[in-house]
């Protein structure tokens, strides 16, 4: 523990799934959390069991300019600075192109991609004048390898990657790092949910395909964010990080 003692972090949709590990596995290793999402009642009682002291909710559309600006407000004024931003928050809308309609799809893009894009944008000042700092923003590997029925998401977190090579090249001048990270299926509400829509894949024989045979816990996705957020990641920047279990290790994926 102590990885990120002194440290300052932002995240972005932290009042469940893997936001809500990312959170507490931040102020476990030591740092100072402001962490946004929609769920209010969900987020504020993850802020009150961490503590003030720790830890503080707001609430953060991350597609709103306004809200960026605000949360960023939020967490110099709770803690003085910004090392680190975590875009976490993101949306998945099962369906294929021809049925998906163009509100779905604009939404998805809104949230996964203009999201992150704004964070980045509002970190810039903050960790400048911090002295640098690190961003972390959440793929998937749906974001390395496309998905039937998932255009929208497949879409926005390729998008990601761009995002963070351009932001790593634009940013690293200023001492900010900026890199990605791929999880394959993780234990959450919105992965199992996602799952029950796929009716033409066999679960079973999916996880027994692949080298560690079962989806992730959240925390082993937190683990490795926490290290790309710390100092011990220094010569990681406009890198991509795989966590899912080996399964784009194999053929036919």
């Amino acid at each position: 523990m102590g990885r990120l003692d002194s440290k300052v972090a932002l995240i972005t949709g932290g009042a469940r799934g893997m936001g809500k590990s990312h959170v507490r596995h931040f102020v476990a290793e030591g740092a100072k959390v402001v962490f946004g999402d929609l769920r209010d009642e969900q987020g504020a009682a993850v802020a009150d069991r961490l503590g003030p002291e720790a830890c503080r909710y707001v609430h953060h559309d991350v597609t709103s300019e306004s809200d960026w600006a605000g949360a960023i407000a939020a967490t110099l004024e709770a803690f003085g600075r910004l090392d680190i931003l975590v875009n976490n928050a993101g949306i998945l809308q099962h369906a294929s192109i021809a049925e998906m309609s163009l509100a779905d799809f604009r939404r998805v893009l809104e949230v996964n991609l203009v999201g992150c894009w704004l964070g980045v944008k509002h970190a810039i000042a903050p960790m400048t004048a911090a002295g640098g700092g690190s961003i972390v923003n959440i793929s998937s590997i749906e974001g390395m390898a496309g998905a039937a029925n998932l255009g929208a998401y497949s879409a926005s977190k390729f998008a990601v990657r761009g995002l963070t090579r351009t932001a790593a090249r634009e940013l690293g001048q200023h001492g900010i790092r900026v890199n990605s990270v791929h999880p394959g299926g993780v234990l959450t509400a919105m992965t199992l949910s996602a799952a029950q829509t796929f009716t033409d894949v066999d679960p079973t024989a999916l996880l027994k395909s692949m080298p560690i045979p079962r989806l992730a816990e959240p925390i082993e996705i937190s683990r490795l964010v926490a290290y790309l957020a710390s100092d011990e990641s220094s010569y990681s920047t406009g890198a991509e990080f795989v966590a899912d279990g080996g399964l784009l290790s194999g053929p036919g994926y």
